[in-house]
């Protein structure tokens, strides 16, 4: 191969400027929680108006998910990943300028979660997925959800010193100027045609067909959304239903906060055990063990150590389930729609999220608890776990490469 001036844009460059975007966005956004009390009461809505915007913001996320992936794996990721740190900064600053609850759900809603769906996971692993071989793959989005992890351990608190420092309009502002550091660091992203092209010839159609008649692809995104029920009602609401057992607010900061450092640990394992263990096994004990975790926090007597121990636990497990996920798809079939595929599986999981978010302000509006959303956090991870076990992870038989 000749050298280039692209060729600067090494597999381990790739590595790391995904790394940082996934940092970014995904500390940007793990940080919503902490807005609701102080949004909610300035404003005179109710926790439900709030939760709406996260879960349209969840919901808007998965449903473009799989289009702009779509995108991502015609034309390369760095254009997508460019406009959607764009639209990620434009989101806040009009999210912080949302004077009623539909233009908070307008702007914090759909602006933000379309704008999710270029900078964060399916986007990223495509890129990686073509980058690196098979036996390092699962590994490498570890290593890259793992960098995701660390956003939200680094950005929650600089997130809880501008609420204080700036007040929730003047943080938002803020954050919007930390989102648009992600769009330089884009251009790392670019990739060579002869890295998209691919030599067995189908269609987006042909390969979204193929997987939705594969069992285990059917099975795999049905336990995703599990995975995105859970995690978007504990990052919503366990800011508040500390609150409300009379935890003071630093507990809920902390919590979050070990939930993105432990998960740096959780996201590696997850993906290093991916290159040496059957994935759906990984994914299965992920589901089982929070459900455990889930019943022994709401069942236990609360306190600050509970707390802690509950974020610790919950973080090994928070977005391990990302790489084995991707990992899977591109085991099943091949990389050349990997991001396309996966944006599929994560749109089951923002519907998961969606319900995560506003079932947990709804029921909390009707009951004055969120009792019962605990409940259905704990049935739906035995649900995934079981339904995880069952999934075919060979690899679709391909007609034989030819020379491009």
């Amino acid at each position: 191969m000749t050298a280039r001036a692209s060729d600067w844009r090494t597999p381990a460059v790739v590595l790391a400027a995904s790394g940082v975007i996934l940092c970014i966005a995904m500390g940007v956004r793990h940080g919503f929680g902490l807005f609701l009390q102080p949004v909610t009461t300035q404003m005179g809505w109710g926790r439900e108006a709030f939760a709406l915007a996260l879960a349209v913001q969840n919901l808007t996320w998965g449903a473009t998910q799989p289009f702009v992936g779509m995108i991502a794996d015609r034309f390369g990721s760095a254009k997508v990943l460019l406009g959607g740190s764009l639209l990620y900064a434009l989101g806040l600053v009009a999210m912080s300028y949302a004077p009623t609850p539909w233009l908070f759900v307008l702007t914090g809603g759909v602006l933000i979660g379309t704008a999710q769906s270029g900078v964060t996971y399916s986007v990223v692993s495509g890129v990686l997925g073509r980058r690196y071989p098979p036996e390092k793959r699962s590994m490498v989005l570890g290593i890259s959800a793992a960098a995701g992890s660390f956003g939200q351990f680094a950005i929650l608190p600089l997130t809880q010193w501008l609420l204080t420092h700036l007040g929730w309009h003047g943080a938002l502002l803020a954050l919007a100027g930390v989102a648009l550091l992600m769009a330089p660091i884009a251009t790392a992203m670019v990739e060579r045609r002869e890295a998209i092209a691919h030599a067995f010839q189908q269609s987006a159609r042909q390969a979204t067909g193929e997987a939705f008649r594969h069992r285990g692809y059917v099975l795999l995104t049905l336990g995703f959304f599990v995975c995105g029920f859970q995690v978007v009602f504990v990052g919503v609401h366990l800011p508040s239903y500390l609150a409300d057992r009379g935890m003071p607010p630093h507990v809920a900061v902390t919590a979050l906060a070990l939930v993105g450092l432990f998960n740096i640990v959780g996201t590696y394992v997850s993906g290093w055990l991916g290159g040496k263990v059957s994935k759906k096994y990984i994914l299965s004990f992920i589901y089982f063990a929070r459900a455990v975790v889930f019943a022994a926090f709401f069942w236990l007597p609360l306190s600050e150590g509970s707390a802690y121990a509950f974020a610790i636990a919950l973080g090994l497990l928070w977005l391990s389930t990302v790489p084995p996920t991707n990992a899977l798809v591109a085991q099943i079939f091949g990389v050349r729609y990997l991001a396309m595929l996966a944006g599929f599986a994560f749109f089951s999981h923002q519907v998961g999220s969606f319900l995560g978010a506003w079932l947990g302000g709804r029921l909390y509006d009707a009951t004055g608890s969120y009792d019962v959303v605990w409940y259905l956090a704990m049935a739906l991870g035995v649900v995934a776990g079981v339904i995880n076990l069952p999934i075919d992870e060979r690899a679709i038989k391909r007609p034989a490469p030819q020379a491009i």
